[in-house]
C-alpha cells in the first residue's frame, strides 16, 4: 500500500517519542522492532536511515528521521487529529519545539557527559550553558498550561517527552515547572497507550 504507515523502533530507545505521536494521531501503523546488536546497523535498516539510528518512519514510501521532525510530519500529514499549531500558535510551536530538538539536547547530553565548556567555547554552542538552556526551558513551561498556548500539539510530546525524561534520569533538575507540566501530560490516553505497548515489548524481551 502506498500510504502504509511503517514505524521502526526500539521499546528502548527515544522510539517512545514517535509511537507517543503516532497513538495521538490514531491511524494505523505497522511496527518494526529493530535490535541495537544487529539490526540497527545493517544495511537494510541503513537503507532507510544511514545514522543506523531508530526512530523512523515510512509514509507513502517516504522516510522521516528525528523525533522532532517525526512530531511535525504526523501532525501535518494528519491534520484531522487536530495538533498541528493554529496560526497564533506557530511562532511559540516551532520556537520551542526547535529550542528543545537543538540547544536542549545539546545542552542536556554534554552535561551528562560531564563536559563543561569555557567560556569562549560556550559563545560557540547554540545552548551557551546548560544552566542557562534548563532556566528557558523553565520559563517556557510554564507561560502557558502547553508548550504552544492552552492547547496540546505535537510539540508537547517532543517538549513534553525530554522533560519526562530528563526529570526521571537526572539530566534536568526536578523542578516544579517541570514536574507539573508533564504531569498535564502523562495523563492523555494516547501516551499511556504507547508506554504500554513498549513496555510490553521490553517484558517480551527480557
Amino acid at each position: 500500500m502506498t500510504d502504509e504507515l511503517i514505524f521502526y523502533t526500539n521499546p528502548q530507545s527515544r522510539g517512545r517519542i514517535a509511537r507517543w505521536m503516532l497513538e495521538e494521531v490514531g491511524a494505523p501503523y505497522r511496527t518494526e522492532v529493530v535490535d541495537y546488536g544487529t539490526a540497527m546497523k545493517d544495511g537494510a535498516y541503513r537503507a532507510i536511515n544511514p545514522m543506523g539510528k531508530v526512530p523512523a518512519i515510512v509514509h507513502g514510501g517516504k522516510v522521516v528521521t528525528e523525533c522532532a521532525a517525526i512530531c511535525a510530519y504526523l501532525a501535518e500529514a494528519f491534520p484531522e487529529a487536530g495538533l498541528a499549531p493554529l496560526p497564533e500558535e506557530r511562532a511559540d510551536y516551532y520556537r520551542w519545539l526547535f529550542f528543545s530538538a537543538g540547544p536542549i539536547e545539546q545542552a542536556v547530553t554534554n552535561n551528562w557527559a560531564k563536559f563543561e565548556a569555557s567560556e569562549e567555547q560556550s559563545r560557540m554552542f547554540g545552548y551557551g550553558s546548560y544552566g542557562l538552556a534548563v532556566d528557558v526551558l523553565e520559563q517556557a513551561v510554564s507561560a502557558h498550561p502547553y508548550i504552544a498556548g492552552e492547547r496540546f500539539t505535537a510539540a508537547d510530546v517532543y517538549v513534553g517527552s525530554q522533560v519526562g525524561w530528563g526529570v526521571m534520569f537526572g539530566t534536568l533538575p526536578k523542578r516544579d515547572a517541570f514536574l507539573a507540566y508533564h504531569a498535564r501530560l502523562t495523563g492523555r490516553p494516547a501516551y499511556q497507550r504507547a508506554a504500554e505497548s513498549d513496555d510490553k515489548l521490553i517484558a517480551a524481551a527480557a
